[in-house]
C-alpha cells in the first residue's frame, strides 16, 4: 500500500496544515492592543512548534490563545488540525498500515523524547472532530472545515460519516482537489480495510507483543519512554527497580496514576479478537481464583472479626495485591506451626488499600472466614491454596442446646458492654491502656449470629499464635464464647491487662 493512500500529501497539500495569524490594528481587532498582541504572539509561538511537530506545546498555545479571543476561526481550525496530527502524525485514515503504524508510534520512540500526552490520541481525534464542527458554524461556506471534521470522523473510523460530510463539503465547493483527494482516500480505504475478506486474517507483528512475558499485548501500557508492555508485566517487572524494563529508562509512574492506551489496545482487541480473549480469560483467572481457590499471605494467624493494618513491600505480596484488587478484595492469611505453614487460616478483605509512591501498599483488613488448607502451590513467588470452609457445629435449632447456645451469647454480649465501658473509663486516664482491645471491641456482631459472635468476643484477648491457632480449629461456639467469657470475669476488678 502506497503510504501516500494514507498521508494524502499529493491531494491535501494546505488543508492539514495551519493558517497564519495576520496581525490588525485596532479598528479591527475589537479588543485591546495588549489582549491581541499576546493572542499574536500565542498563536506565532504555536504555529512554530506545529511546524516542528512539537504538537504537545502547539496545542497548549492554542488553547491560552481560545480563552482571551473564544470561537476564533483561525485559532479554531489550528487547533483542530494539531489535534489530528497529535492522534496519528501526518497520517488521515486507518487501515492495517495504520495499526502498524501507530503501534510502533508508541512504541519505538527514543527515551530522549519528550512523555507520552496523558491523552489517549482517540481522544485528540474527538478533540479535533469538536473544534472542527464548531468552525464549521462561522465557515460553513468554506471547504477547509468540511475537510478538518472528515479527517477527525476518518480517525475515529466513523467513515459513514466521514463520507456524508465531504459530499456536503463538495456541494459547497465543487473543485475542491483536497476534498476530492480525501474522498479517493476514504473510497479506497473501504475497498481495503472495511471490506476485507472474511477469511482473512490480520498479520500479527512483533510490535503488539509485550517483551515481558512474549505474549500479546494485554491492557497495554506506554511508558514516557515509549515502549508498551502489559500492565501486568510492568509493574510485576517494577516492583524489583523503577526502570523500563527495555531501555532501563527510570520510570516514575505507579498503577494508580498510569492509564492504559486506549488506542493500542483497541487496534489489538480489533484485529486479533480470539487472542485477545484468551489473554483476558488468563488474566482474569490470576484474578478471580475461583470460590475454594486462596491466595496465601504468610505472616501471622488471624481470626475472624480482627482488624489489622500491614504494610505490603515484597514484590510477590505487591504482585498479590495488586491482582486482588482487581478481583474480590479478599486473600487468606496464615501462620506457622513447629516451622512449617498452619494448615487452619483465615480469610481476610482488605477494608482499605492506599498504594504509595514507592510500589508498596498500607492495607487495612480484617479477619472474614476460616478454611482448612487442602493443598497449595506457588504461583508468581507467592503461594496459592485449596481450601475447604469451616463452620462451626450449632445444636439443631428448637432443642435445648440451640437455646442454652443463645443465652450464653446474650449474657456475655450484656458482659462485653461493661468491660468495654470499663474499658474506655481506664483508657480516659491511660492513653497505653487498651487501645488495641478498643479497636477490636468496636462493632461488636448481634449475639443472634454467635460463631460471629464468639469470634468478636476471643479477639479481646491478647493471645499468642497458637492459642489463635486453636480457636481457628474449635467447632464448638459454646467453648469458644465460654474461654471469652473467663477472660472478661477475670477484667471485673480491673480494666488493664497484665
Amino acid at each position: 500500500m502506497d503510504t501516500n493512500f494514507l498521508s494524502g500529501e499529493s491531494s491535501n497539500a494546505g488543508f492539514d496544515d495551519i493558517e497564519d495569524f495576520v496581525w490588525a490594528d485596532d479598528s479591527t481587532t475589537n479588543m485591546p492592543w495588549d489582549q491581541f498582541s499576546q493572542v499574536f504572539d500565542l498563536m506565532q509561538k504555536g504555529n512554530r512548534a506545529f511546524r516542528e511537530n512539537r504538537y504537545d506545546e502547539a496545542i497548549g498555545c492554542f488553547n491560552k490563545a481560545i480563552v482571551k479571543k473564544p470561537n476564533d476561526p483561525v485559532i479554531l481550525q489550528n487547533r483542530s488540525a494539531a489535534y489530528s496530527r497529535h492522534s496519528v502524525g501526518p497520517h488521515l485514515c486507518r487501515g492495517q498500515l495504520y495499526w502498524q503504524m501507530i503501534s510502533r508510534l508508541l512504541k519505538n520512540r527514543p527515551a530522549s523524547a519528550p512523555a507520552v500526552n496523558g491523552l489517549d490520541p482517540t481522544t485528540h481525534a474527538e478533540f479535533a472532530l469538536k473544534d472542527a464542527e464548531k468552525l464549521m458554524s462561522f465557515r460553513n461556506d468554506s471547504a477547509k472545515p468540511y475537510f478538518l471534521k472528515a479527517n477527525a470522523l476518518m480517525l475515529l473510523e466513523r467513515y459513514e460519516d466521514a463520507r456524508e460530510t465531504l459530499l456536503a463539503g463538495l456541494q459547497v465547493d465543487p473543485s475542491s482537489n483536497p476534498l476530492r483527494g480525501l474522498y479517493q482516500n476514504l473510497e479506497a480505504l473501504s475497498v481495503s480495510v472495511i471490506k476485507r475478506p472474511k477469511h482473512g486474517k490480520p498479520q500479527r507483528f512483533d510490535e503488539y507483543d509485550c517483551t515481558v512475558c512474549l505474549k500479546l499485548l494485554y491492557e497495554p501500557i506506554t511508558t514516557p519512554c515509549g515502549h508498551s508492555f502489559c500492565r501486568s508485566c510492568l509493574f510485576q517487572s517494577m516492583d524489583h527497580g523503577n526502570k523500563c524494563p527495555m531501555c532501563r529508562t527510570v520510570l516514575f509512574i505507579s498503577p494508580k496514576t498510569s492509564s492504559i492506551s486506549v488506542t493500542l489496545k483497541n487496534i489489538i482487541q480489533k484485529n486479533f479478537p480470539e487472542e485477545y480473549a484468551e489473554r483476558k480469560s488468563e488474566n482474569d483467572s490470576l484474578t478471580n481464583l475461583g470460590v475454594d481457590l486462596v491466595p496465601l499471605f504468610l505472616m501471622d494467624v488471624v481470626l475472624p472479626c480482627q482488624k489489622m493494618a500491614l504494610n505490603i513491600f515484597e514484590p510477590r505480596y505487591r504482585l498479590m495485591v495488586r491482582r486482588i484488587m482487581e478481583g474480590n478484595r479478599r486473600m487468606g492469611m496464615v501462620g506457622s506451626e513447629s516451622g512449617t505453614m498452619a494448615d487452619f487460616a483465615c480469610e481476610v478483605e482488605i477494608t482499605e488499600c492506599e498504594p504509595l509512591p514507592d510500589g508498596r501498599f498500607y492495607l487495612e483488613v480484617e479477619g472474614r472466614r476460616r478454611f482448612r488448607i487442602i493443598r497449595s502451590w506457588e504461583q508468581d513467588g507467592y503461594r496459592v491454596a485449596e481450601v475447604e470452609w469451616i463452620q462451626d457445629i450449632y445444636p439443631v435449632g428448637g432443642t435445648r442446646e440451640r437455646e442454652d447456645l443463645q443465652d450464653m451469647a446474650r449474657g456475655a454480649s450484656e458482659l462485653a458492654l461493661s468491660w468495654i465501658r470499663r474499658a474506655k473509663e481506664a483508657a480516659r486516664t491511660d492513653r497505653r491502656s487498651r487501645r488495641m482491645e478498643l479497636l477490636q471491641a468496636e462493632g461488636m456482631p448481634s449475639s443472634q449470629d454467635p460463631e460471629r459472635f464468639s469470634f468478636w468476643l476471643v479477639n479481646l484477648l491478647n493471645l499468642r499464635p497458637p492459642e489463635k491457632l486453636e480457636l481457628l480449629r474449635l467447632r464448638d461456639t459454646a467453648e469458644r464464647i465460654r474461654r471469652g467469657l473467663i477472660y472478661l470475669r477475670s477484667e471485673e476488678q480491673g480494666c488493664r491487662l497484665q
